[in-house]
C-alpha cells in the first residue's frame, strides 16, 4: 500500500438556527420567501445553493405571474430528465398558498419516454392548448425552438433551471437562443442556479443582458447556518500514488453515507476499465454477498459482520442499472437512512441529484470544471435527522514527474486547489466592506466583539440574523452607482471564480518566487473585473476590484487564524466552533491595527494554499511544478503596460514623483517598467 498524502480540509461550521427551513404564512421557507418577493421582475435570477427550494419558489412564482401577471404559460427548462421530477403536483394550498401547482402528466415531458426530437411536436401542442405548465429537458427547448422559433413563445414565462448551462459562448445554443428572447423582449425569464459561473470561466450572460436581470440572493452560508442538524462541512484534497482503488479506504469511511464518484474514462486516473475499477473498490470493501432482490443493490459482507448496501451506477447492463435508478428514486424510501450505504457512480448523482443521508462526496481524479465540482458537494449538503457532518473528499494522482503527462498532472492539481479556494468563498459569510473614515459608526445589529465598536480603528462587525461580516477598511474606494453597489453587493464570488480559473494566475500565486503580489491583485484582478463590466464607470469597477481581492485575501488569512482543520479523514476531526470565521478575520484585523487596501494588495491570496501544497505533497512533485512553471516565462503586454502606466499616474498624484526603477519597493519598480516600457514602444513607432 501507498501512503496517501492529505491536504487537510477547511472546516466551515454552522450555528443550525433553523431558520432556513422554516416556512412563512405562505408555507415559504426564506430563499422562497425573498425570490416571490421579486415575482413581478420580467427577469429574474435566483442564485442559490442546492437543496435551498428552489423548484418550489419558481412554482410559487409561476403560478402568480399566470394568475396575477398576464401571462398565459410557463415553460419549466432542466439540463436533464430526472430533474423533472422535482416538478410534479405539490399541494400549495395546503400550506397557506392560494393556489396548488398541478401539471396534466402528459406535460411533463421529462417523464415521457422517446427522444427530444420526438417530444418537440408535445411542445407545440402544449404552446396551441389552454394547460398552463411544461416540464421538458434543455435539449427539447433547444430543438424547439430551432423549429418554431422565438416569436411562438410570447407572452409566456420561461424558466430556466441550471443556468450555468447558458453561456456567452456564440456557439452555445440555449445562450443564442435566450439572447433572441431577451432582445425581443416579449417573454419573463427566471434563471435559477446553485453556481452563477462556468468551469471554463465563458460569462453565463453578456454584460447587457445581465444587466437586465433582478438578482435574488441566497448564499450558502444563509442555507447551512439555518439548518436544523448539519453543523460542520469539511472540504479535503488528498494525494495517492498507484492505483486509487489500492488506497481508497483511506478517506473512505464506509461507516458513513457516501457518493463516490470514479474517474472518467479518459482522465489519467481511470486504468480504461470502469467496471473492474467498482469491483476493486468492492473487494476493497468486503466480501461480495449476492445482488438484493427488490432494489438489484450489491450487497457486500465486511469484516465486522455488518452488510453494506451498495448502488451501482456504472454497471453498462442498462435493465440492471435502470432498476437500480428507480430503487434510488423510490419516494417511500426517501425518508429511511438504511435504503442505500454508498452509491459508485461515473457520470450519474450529480447535478439535481437528492439523497439526503449523504455524509461524504468522494471524487477520484479532477472533474471537468468548477462547477461541476459545486454540484457535487451539494450532494452532500443537505440537512437530515441525525447528520450533524459532512464532507466533500478530491482523491487526486500526485504528479510523477518520471510520467510524460507531468504537465497535465501539474494542470490538475493546480485546478483541484483552484476549486477548494472558491469552495472557501462561497461558503464564508456574505462581505460588506465599507471604507474607514472619520465618521464612521456602528451599524444597527452588528455585533463587534467583546470591545464593542471603536471609532479610532478598522472594525470587523457580524450580523448572525442575515449572516453577514461588515469590515471596514482605509482607502476603500465606494462605488457611485446602483449597478456598481449590486456587483459589489452580489457578485464577488463570480468574479473570485473568473480569477481563480485563470491558469497563469493560480501558477504565479503558488510558484513564482519573484511575483509581486500586486500584479495579480491591482493587474490581474483588474482585468476581470472591466471585461465583465465594461459599462461599469471606472471608479465602480476599482470598487469591486478591491472588494474581490479583499474577500480573497481576508479568507485566506483568517483561515489561518481562526478556522479548523481536520487532520484525519475519520476519528480525529477538530470541531470547531460556528464563530470561528469571524474571530479569525476580527484576529487578524486587530493583530494589523490599521487595516487598509494598500495593505491587502501587497498579499499574494495563494500564499496560504502553497503552505498547505508543500506539506502535502512530495519534495520531488513540489520541485518539478515549480520547474514547470518556470519555464513559462510571459514577457509584459501592451495591455499590462498601459494599466501599470495608470497606475503610476495614481501614485505620482499621491506622493508627488514618478515610480522609481531603483525602488525597494517591487511594486513601484512594476509601475516604473510599465512607464518605460510604454515609452519604448513610443519611441520604437509601436502603437502603445
Amino acid at each position: 500500500m501507498t501512503t496517501t498524502k492529505s491536504i487537510p480540509s477547511v472546516s466551515v461550521a454552522y450555528a443550525r438556527t433553523g431558520k432556513s427551513t422554516k416556512s412563512n404564512e405562505l408555507g415559504m421557507r426564506p430563499m422562497q420567501e425573498r425570490a416571490y418577493s421579486k415575482r413581478g421582475e420580467q427577469y429574474l435570477l435566483i442564485k442559490s445553493p442546492p437543496a435551498s427550494g428552489k423548484s418550489r419558489a419558481l412554482m410559487f412564482i409561476a403560478l402568480d405571474k399566470i394568475h396575477n401577471q398576464n401571462i398565459r404559460q410557463a415553460i419549466i427548462v432542466v439540463p436533464e430528465r430526472s430533474i423533472g421530477a422535482s416538478f410534479h403536483d405539490e399541494p400549495l394550498s395546503k400550506f397557506g398558498f392560494f393556489s396548488d401547482w398541478k401539471i396534466s402528466p402528459k406535460r411533463n415531458l421529462c417523464d415521457a419516454p422517446g427522444s427530444d426530437g420526438g417530444k418537440v411536436k408535445a411542445v407545440k401542442a402544449f404552446l396551441d392548448s389552454d394547460d398552463s405548465v411544461v416540464v421538458l429537458t434543455h435539449a427539447t427547448f433547444r430543438f424547439a425552438v430551432d423549429q418554431f422559433g422565438i416569436e411562438v413563445f410570447d407572452d409566456r414565462l420561461i424558466a430556466i433551471d441550471e443556468f450555468h448551462h447558458v453561456s456567452a459562448n456564440p456557439d452555445n445554443k440555449l445562450g443564442n437562443h435566450l439572447a433572441k428572447f431577451i432582445t425581443r423582449d416579449r417573454v419573463h425569464i427566471v434563471a435559477m442556479t446553485g453556481s452563477y459561473f462556468r468551469g471554463d470561466a465563458v460569462p453565463v450572460l453578456k454584460p447587457q443582458d445581465e444587466e437586465k436581470f433582478e438578482t435574488v440572493t441566497f448564499t450558502y452560508y444563509e442555507q447551512l447556518n439555518g439548518y436544523e442538524y448539519l453543523k460542520q462541512l469539511d472540504i479535503g484534497y488528498f494525494f495517492y500514488s498507484g492505483l486509487y482503488a489500492d488506497d481508497i479506504l483511506k478517506v473512505l469511511n464506509p461507516t458513513e453515507k457516501t457518493i463516490i464518484h470514479i474517474p472518467s474514462v479518459n482522465s489519467r486516473e481511470s486504468t480504461k476499465d470502469k467496471l473492474r475499477e467498482v469491483d476493486h473498490i468492492l473487494e476493497e470493501l468486503g466480501e461480495f454477498d449476492g445482488l438484493d432482490k427488490d432494489t438489484g443493490f450489491t450487497l457486500i459482507k465486511r469484516k465486522d459482520g455488518t452488510t453494506l448496501k451498495i448502488a451501482d451506477l456504472v454497471d453498462d447492463d442498462i435493465t440492471k442499472r435502470e432498476r437500480v435508478i428507480t430503487s434510488l428514486k423510490d419516494p417511500s424510501q426517501k425518508q429511511n437512512k438504511n435504503h442505500v450505504d454508498i452509491i459508485i457512480a461515473l457520470g450519474m448523482a450529480k447535478e439535481g441529484f437528492d439523497w439526503i443521508w449523504c455524509e461524504h462526496a468522494l471524487t477520484v481524479g479532477y472533474r471537468a470544471s468548477l462547477t461541476e465540482v459545486v454540484q457535487i458537494i451539494g450532494r452532500a449538503t443537505r440537512d437530515a435527522p441525525g447528520k450533524e457532518s459532512a464532507r466533500f473528499t478530491n482523491l487526486i494522482a500526485e504528479p510523477d514527474a518520471s510520467e510524460q503527462t507531468v504537465t497535465e498532472a501539474v494542470n490538475d492539481t493546480l485546478k483541484a486547489i483552484a476549486a477548494s479556494l472558491l469552495m472557501e468563498q462561497v461558503l464564508a459569510p456574505c462581505f460588506n466592506f465599507k471604507p474607514k473614515i472619520s465618521r464612521s459608526s456602528p451599524t444597527e445589529g452588528f455585533d463587534y466583539g467583546e470591545d464593542g465598536y471603536d471609532p479610532n480603528k478598522t472594525n470587523v462587525g457580524f450580523n448572525e440574523k442575515i449572516g453577514q461580516v461588515e469590515i471596514e477598511i482605509n482607502g476603500l474606494v465606494e462605488p457611485t452607482s446602483e449597478e456598481g453597489k449590486n456587483v459589489c453587493e452580489n457578485d464577488l464570488d463570480e468574479i473570485i471564480a473568473t480569477f481563480v480559473q485563470d491558469p497563469s494566475v493560480v501558477e504565479r500565486g503558488l510558484f513564482d518566487q519573484n511575483l509581486v503580489p500586486e500584479e495579480l491583485n491591482s493587474l490581474q484582478m483588474g482585468k476581470i473585473v472591466k471585461e465583465k463590466y465594461p459599462n461599469l464607470p471606472e471608479e465602480d469597477q476599482e470598487a469591486a476590484r478591491q472588494r474581490a481581492i479583499a474577500k480573497f485575501v481576508l479568507t485566506q488569512e483568517a483561515k489561518g487564524i481562526g478556522l479548523g482543520k481536520s487532520t484525519s479523514v475519520e476519528n480525529n476531526k477538530k470541531e470547531i466552533s460556528h464563530t470561528a470565521f469571524i474571530e479569525g478575520v476580527r484576529k487578524y484585523v486587530t493583530d494589523v491595527r490599521d487595516l487598509n487596501i494598500d495593505l491587502i494588495e501587497r498579499i499574494n491570496p495563494f500564499g496560504e494554499a502553497y503552505s498547505i501544497l508543500s506539506k502535502a505533497m512530495s519534495e520531488e512533485s513540489l520541485m518539478q511544478i515549480h520547474s514547470i512553471i518556470s519555464s513559462k516565462r510571459i514577457s509584459m503586454s501592451i495591455d499590462d503596460a498601459r494599466d501599470l502606466a495608470k497606475r503610476a499616474l495614481k501614485f505620482k498624484e499621491e506622493r508627488g514623483r514618478n515610480p522609481s526603477m531603483t525602488s525597494q519597493d517591487p511594486w513601484e519598480r512594476q509601475m516604473a517598467e510599465g512607464v518605460s516600457f510604454l515609452q519604448r514602444k513610443v519611441a520604437d513607432g509601436s502603437n502603445a
